[in-house]
């Protein structure tokens, strides 16, 4: 049997301000929905929600234990994200560098024109 795509990608589940502080908040420990519900300022049921995304993104895990449920987070998703910033770090590398050898050789035009200046 053929499995589904996700609903959500990871990428759509971190875009969200509130989504990142409950991975947050699972990085440190397992946490049932009441401890994770009392660090935002909206109703359960929104933090449900999102957590219905971070789910479905396969970002985090719910187990029923006894009457809670208590949600794990499951980093192994984030390493596309952590690839995707790789490649635009490397892009961002070779920029500052290029930046970095034109400034250093105007640096020196601007030196040599000075002493050149000077011996006038």
């Amino acid at each position: 049997m053929m499995s589904l795509a996700p609903k959500y990608d990871v990428f759509q589940a971190i875009a969200d301000p509130s989504r990142r502080k409950i991975l947050e908040l699972l990085a440190e420990k397992e946490r049932p929905i009441s401890e994770i519900s009392e660090n935002f300022p909206m109703t359960r049921t929104a933090v449900v929600k999102h957590l219905t995304i971070l789910s479905e993104a396969e970002l985090i895990k719910g187990e029923k234990i006894g009457r809670e449920k208590r949600y794990s987070l499951q980093s192994e998703p984030l390493r596309q994200v952590k690839d995707w910033v790789a490649y635009y770090e490397q892009f961002w590398d070779n920029k500052l560098s290029m930046l970095k050898h034109y400034v250093e050789d105007n640096e020196e035009s601007e030196l040599e024109r000075s002493r050149s200046d000077n011996k006038k």
